[in-house]
């Protein structure tokens, strides 16, 4: 051994001054590649490019892949020089040893070029400056770069060793490269080095695996699942290292990779063991107490810990964490913290296993501290999970969270938080709760039902009951009324009144109630038949619930309370558009009311409604366009969709209307027995709507089968209202004989301010079958080319393939002489002649280029890079492609395409 003082020798036999012991030779080896290594070019360009400056800091939490990185850059990359590797242990915070090893590590990579006056330390606890100052001095004099790397620099505890390091990067030549590895930031002034220019950085989240290299590493571990599966195992991991290469194993173990993914238990179990020895049982006990009391909460608040733990510094303790990497990461712009999911999964998973009984009342006191921060959704959900249905039901209700109870359970966290709430949760509030999830599953006799409870409750009490335990059961009440509801106008003043007992403001921030409440009238007066009403009530519906759409995407983005959520109005916006495009079918607004429905169906989609919980009013409109268009095929689809909707199935008016439009299809068919037994059972209650249009179609089988005199008798006792019946009796009577009572019926028609679009076609080409009856042809022909010039802009067809065969006798008697524009149109439209096509406008050369690649199943991402387009513009073109051709599915257009010979 060299006496101390003396430099050192060198070589595998080389040992430290002071004990006699030799330097560990693994140390200074750089470490194999592991089993399955996925070369990450993206990264090793980076360090390659980064190592042309002094410093290059690589940081992550535990099992990132910062060893595996620099050790595969080292082998693989191109290093601008010889590598001297150092890796740390918890041993190697004395300076002293410290520096002996770096010494011996730039000897071997250096053997020759390194001077051999480097003393060596005198002492484990201190480094003189001489070693310092000759070592920087030796790197002033290297002939080429030279790269130190130090792996594990978290380990190297104390000041110390961090000061001598700032001395040697502050006094060494510009050809030293360091390459620092760490879970942490070392005691560096990086600050200065960032401003200075002198640091490179990679963080956790560029370590990150990408899909691509998830991909890679799981077929490393002869795995090799569907795109699916590597999308959801990224995700779950967040592209961690260690728990993809951890779950590799398990999945290769379990050969079902499909199934493993659909079982978040299965991750946490796999990477458990790791996470709890590297990170849980690396913190203080003070630590790991509060992070297993902290794991019942997705975000952490230092206050809110606080309140949980009964501790005044859970704001250190976090900052400690974060800045530790120790899987807690910041909410960028925020006080929020938020725990890896797979480290939150084995928290709570020992919370569960140490302090069972802990848990519901870590949950009520979360609630109750999120209730009084504004965040209601998040507040329910805790409340839920403790139990507590009392304090949950009351907050959801004075929170006027009725928009979200109210809407489909897919759409909204807070619907599913109560969907454990067991029936003997007693109380005014429980029970309204308990209504609004009923309707949301239009259980209408079940919301009734549990209103009714909840009236009890307040009969019981004696007292007025709360401004928003009033508001939420009125506003109930009108939304579960059956559609013959007659006071459904006293029901919507019942809710305004009860509006005005709250403060305005809070009404601000919940436009969704008044957007509900103008969807319960409008469904009532389109049960009523007053389809102008119901048509105006639903266009204030969907603006409103657009408004708060609006305010919850600012609300979300100011990151404050939830207290209306998009989950609220999405659904509201989009079942009032499938109301409006209903009213509007039935008005004859053909394109408005397709354009309309196919909104409803993006807003579905936004909030990602299921295809049986989408507005049937909508699917249903857009049958009846496509019938009035004549384009049986696509009606009988969408009919078919319609059907398959709750509110088709279980809404009076609609169901009728569903009924109404098959007997109608099967009509056109020229089946008519089947038409008859498609068509509900005549009865004197119901709403008037549908019962005009029972009756209405059952007077068309009638006349389809000749029997004039029961077209008229279908018609008796039709409730008034509308000009619908007036032509449909001069229809009746015009055949048999009695033009003059058809005309004056349709001239009282005409006066009708609620005349459809259907029906103004309808009574011009009944004057003119009564004017080819007086044989005054010319009149005859004025009036179809005035009825052929109002339905044209709609591209209404029905009306004259139902007016077959006195109209095709007008048009042969004709012969050329009428105008020939208005004659093909008719034969377009009764599908001889010119073809007719089925979409609402022609698609352009461009969109025609879309859907091509659609049909070659191309992204939107190729088809943009195929056409040189932007994905927006694709994406518009895609929009716009999907309203001509009356589908909203990229299948169903390809279909559609190939029916109307585009593709």
């Amino acid at each position: 051994m060299p006496p101390t003082g003396a430099p050192f020798s060198g070589g595998r036999g080389t040992t430290l001054a002071w004990s006699g012991d030799p330097l560990l030779a693994a140390k200074l080896a750089v470490p194999a590649a592991p089993r399955a290594h996925v070369p990450r070019h993206r990264l090793l360009d980076r360090l390659g490019a980064a190592t042309d400056g002094p410093m290059t800091l690589i940081t992550g939490p535990a099992g990132a892949g910062k060893t595996t990185l620099a050790a595969a850059w080292v082998r693989d990359g191109e290093p601008p020089g010889p590598v001297a590797w150092l890796t740390l242990d918890p041993y190697d915070g004395a300076p002293g040893v410290f520096w002996s090893y770096v010494v011996e590590a730039l000897r071997r990579a250096l053997p020759r070029q390194l001077p051999g006056g480097i003393p060596v330390p005198a002492c484990p606890g201190s480094v003189g400056t001489s070693l310092l100052t000759r070592l920087a001095a030796a790197t002033e004099r290297l002939p080429g770069p030279v790269v130190l790397v130090l792996d594990g620099f978290e380990k190297v505890t104390g000041r110390r060793v961090p000061a001598g390091l700032e001395f040697l990067l502050e006094h060494c030549g510009p050809l030293l490269r360091l390459v620092v590895t760490s879970r942490l930031d070392p005691l560096l002034p990086l600050h200065r080095y960032r401003a200075d220019g002198r640091l490179t950085e990679v963080r956790g989240a560029d370590l990150a695996f990408t899909p691509h290299e998830a991909a890679a590493l799981l077929r490393g571990h002869g795995v090799k699942p569907g795109d699916d599966v590597i999308r959801a195992l990224t995700q779950r991991t967040r592209g961690w290292a260690a728990g993809l290469r951890l779950c590799a194993l398990a999945v290769q173990r379990t050969g079902d990779p499909e199934g493993f993914t659909r079982s978040f238990t299965g991750s946490e179990q796999a990477v458990s063991g790791y996470l709890t020895a590297e990170v849980l049982d690396a913190q203080p006990v003070a630590t790991r107490e509060l992070l297993l009391r902290a794991s019942v909460l997705d975000r952490l608040h230092p206050d809110l810990v606080n309140a949980l733990t009964g501790r005044q510094d859970a704001e250190a303790v976090l900052a400690g964490l974060t800045h530790e990497n120790a899987f807690v990461d910041p909410v960028p712009g925020t006080s929020w913290c938020r725990v890896h999911p797979l480290f939150a999964g084995v928290l709570r998973a020992q919370l569960r296993i140490r302090h069972p009984a802990l848990v519901p009342r870590l949950h009520a006191r979360a609630a109750r501290w999120l209730a009084g921060s504004g965040r209601t959704v998040e507040a329910l959900e805790h409340a839920a999970e403790a139990g507590d249905w009392q304090f949950g039901a009351s907050e959801a209700v004075h929170q006027l969270m009725v928009g979200s109870l109210c809407t489909p359970p897919e759409a909204g966290r807070a619907g599913r938080a109560f969907s454990r709430m067991p029936s003997s949760a007693a109380g005014t509030e429980p029970a309204l709760v308990a209504a609004a999830l009923r309707l949301a599953r239009h259980d209408r006799a079940g919301c009734r039902e549990r209103l009714a409870v909840a009236e009890r409750h307040l009969r019981r009490n004696g007292a007025e009951p709360d401004p928003e335990a009033g508001l939420t059961h009125a506003l109930l009440h009108l939304l579960c009324a059956s559609q013959v509801e007659e006071r459904a106008e006293e029901s919507a003043q019942a809710v305004s009144d009860a509006m005005g007992r709250i403060p305005l403001e809070r009404l601000r921030a919940h436009p969704e109630i008044e957007a509900l409440r103008l969807y319960g009238l409008a469904r009532a007066f389109l049960g009523s038949g007053r389809l102008a009403d119901a048509r105006r009530l639903s266009a204030e519906a969907a603006a409103e619930a657009n408004e708060a759409n609006e305010v919850a995407e600012a609300t979300e983005i100011a990151g404050v309370a939830d207290a209306c959520p998009a989950e609220a109005s999405l659904p509201v916006q989009h079942i009032s558009l499938g109301l409006l495009a209903l009213t509007e079918s039935a008005a004859g607004a053909l394109t408005s009311a397709e354009d309309h429905a196919l909104r409803s169906l993006v807003v579905a989609d936004q909030y990602g409604a299921p295809p049986d919980h989408r507005s049937g009013a909508g699917y249903l409109a857009l049958a009846v366009v496509a019938f009035e268009r004549d384009d049986q095929e696509v009606a009988r689809r969408r009919l078919e969709q319609a059907l398959a909707c709750p509110d088709v199935r279980e809404g009076p008016a609609l169901a009728t209307e569903a009924a109404v439009l098959r007997s109608r299809l099967e009509l056109a068919r020229g089946r008519r027995e089947a038409a008859l037994a498609a068509l509900p059972r005549p009865g004197t209650d119901g709403a008037p709507w549908p019962l005009q249009r029972v009756a209405l179609t059952r007077s068309a089988v009638a006349l389809a089968r000749g029997d004039h005199q029961a077209a008229v008798a279908a018609l008796h006792g039709t409730p008034d209202g509308g000009p619908a019946p007036l032509v449909a009796l001069a229809r009746s009577h015009l055949p048999a004989g009695r033009t003059d009572r058809a005309l004056r019926l349709l001239a009282r028609a005409e006066d009708s301010p609620d005349l459809s679009l259907p029906d103004r076609v309808g009574i011009l080409l009944l004057r003119a079958h009564a004017a080819l009856l007086a044989e005054d042809r010319a009149a005859a022909q004025r009036l179809l080319d005035r009825a052929l010039d109002t339905a044209r802009p709609e591209r209404l067809r029905r009306p004259f393939i139902e007016a077959d065969p006195w109209l095709r006798h007008l048009l042969n008697k004709a012969g050329g002489t009428g105008p020939a524009p208005n004659r093909g149109a008719w034969l377009s439209a009764h599908g001889e002649g010119e073809p007719a096509p089925g979409v609402v406008q022609p698609l352009s050369s461009r969109e025609r280029d879309v859907l091509v690649c659609v049909q070659k199943m191309m992204s939107s991402d190729e088809i943009a890079a195929e056409l040189t387009l932007s994905v927006n513009t694709v994406k518009t073109h895609l929009r716009s492609v999907y309203r001509k051709l009356c589908v909203s599915r990229r299948r169903d257009a390809v279909e559609r395409g190939r029916e109307l010979h585009i593709l």
